[in-house]
């Protein structure tokens, strides 16, 4: 999901800025919509499915197999990936059907809907309502779902008797909770907060933020929980600092 989501729209935008071309054709804005939408309603959904998971984890671990066994975890990505390509596609069909007016200057280094929306000279307000609550069931929702999780999850670490128990129990549930932090709370920004109260600069920085370097980090914060990545992170450090003092020497 971060590789196709970093995929639709960071090479468009480095290109355009290269090449001064800031073209593009209404198939092609109407598939990096949808790619767009579909990615992100997608990690939401996954996000929470994956908070259940932490929960499972920490608060029953004699039945996490059982519980989380591979058919589960294949059916939860499955209906992930599904609910969110269906409704990324209504939404794409939607608005793809709006008439524009001659004036066709998207104000965002992509096609985000909201900027789309401003292009049409039909009556969106019965639309927006409609995306309004949709992103309420595809962000606050699952945001609500998982501080759910976590504040079980952290009532069960409190109540925990070893110490050494509590910061493996916190160590499992730490990237998943970073990435939330970065994912959501970003995503949360942008549907709470009345356009009117911010610039166009400043929704496409917290756009920026969200579809380059969350995505981005993602694999970097889950692969830091395998020994084996941070133990070699660790040596390149070491050979870093290493080969720089031998070089000031020299």
């Amino acid at each position: 999901m971060d590789l196709i989501l970093i995929s639709t729209t960071i090479p468009k935008m480095v290109t355009d800025f290269w090449v001064q071309r800031r073209t593009i054709s209404q198939i092609g804005c109407a598939m990096q919509m949808l790619l767009y939408v579909a990615m992100t309603g997608s990690e939401c959904l996954l996000l929470t499915l994956m908070s259940y998971d932490r929960y499972v984890a920490v608060c029953n671990p004699l039945r996490y197999s059982v519980i989380m066994n591979p058919r589960v975890c294949l059916q939860m990505t499955a209906l992930s990936w599904v609910v969110g390509f269906l409704n990324s596609l209504a939404h794409t069909v939607h608005i793809m059907q709006f008439s524009f007016c001659d004036s066709k200057d998207i104000q965002h280094f992509f096609c985000e809907i909201s900027a789309i929306l401003k292009l049409s000279c039909d009556d969106t307000s019965i639309y927006e309502m409609i995306l309004f609550v949709t992103g309420t069931v595809f962000l606050l929702i699952p945001f609500g779902l998982i501080l759910a999780s976590y504040s079980l999850i952290f009532l069960r670490v409190f109540h925990m008797k070893s110490p050494e128990g509590q910061s493996k129990a916190l160590a499992t549930c730490s990237s998943h909770l970073t990435v939330v932090s970065l994912y959501l709370g970003s995503g949360v920004f942008l549907l709470m907060i009345p356009p009117k109260l911010y610039s166009a600069q400043q929704s496409q920085a917290v756009s920026l933020f969200y579809n380059a370097l969350t995505p981005m980090l993602n694999p970097i914060i889950y692969s830091l929980r395998n020994k084996e990545v941070l133990g070699a992170l660790r040596n390149v450090l070491r050979m870093d600092v290493s080969s720089q003092i031998v070089a000031r020497r020299v």
